[in-house]
């Protein structure tokens, strides 16, 4: 008899332990945007506008469960993603937006929920090489807003209303 309850309590064991290793191997959430508005010239400061949206993109995604924040090295992408590491108080790591299938495959390794603020022809094609589906963004569009996560790529405004919690809605 106590071999049979040892039994059954080491199969309910084993079977709770990987239950929760297989809930742990979902995909994270990988949020892209380009930058918000910006002025003219070279590696210029986002605009009034610019900056407004980049407050309200904070808004947006501060309850998504963001553990970590990736922008490349210009003025505007990292004021876009300021308001946000400031409220999650996360540092912004640069990346190379030379190297994209190099970072995407970072991304996917690093299995954290992300923010990767970059520009219009790098936003869709990082999309793409994650496994997402995206459309080329014309030059003056701002407002895009990718979730990835697995093969599921949710498409949002940015500065939209508030998520209401981790991973793509």
């Amino acid at each position: 008899m106590i071999r049979s309850f040892l039994s059954a309590a080491l199969v309910f064991t084993a079977m709770t332990a990987n239950m929760l290793a297989m809930a742990g191997d979902t995909d994270p959430a990988i949020f892209l945007v380009r930058h918000a508005e910006k002025q003219a010239g070279p590696n210029p400061s986002l605009t009034d506008e610019g900056t407004a949206r980049a407050e309200r993109l904070a808004g947006q995604l501060e309850n998504a469960g963001i553990e970590v924040i990736y922008s490349t090295n210009y003025h505007r992408t990292q004021e876009t993603a300021a308001p946000l590491a400031e409220a999650l108080d996360l540092e912004i790591t640069s990346y190379d937006p030379s190297d994209l299938p190099g970072f995407a495959d970072h991304l996917k390794k690093d299995g954290r929920t992300a923010l990767v603020v970059g520009h219009s022809n790098t936003t869709p094609a990082l999309v793409i090489l994650l496994g997402g589906e995206a459309e080329p963004m014309p030059e003056t569009d701002y407002d895009r807003l990718y979730c990835v996560s697995g093969e599921d790529t949710v498409l949002l405004v940015a500065g939209g209303d508030a998520l209401s919690g981790p991973g793509c809605p």
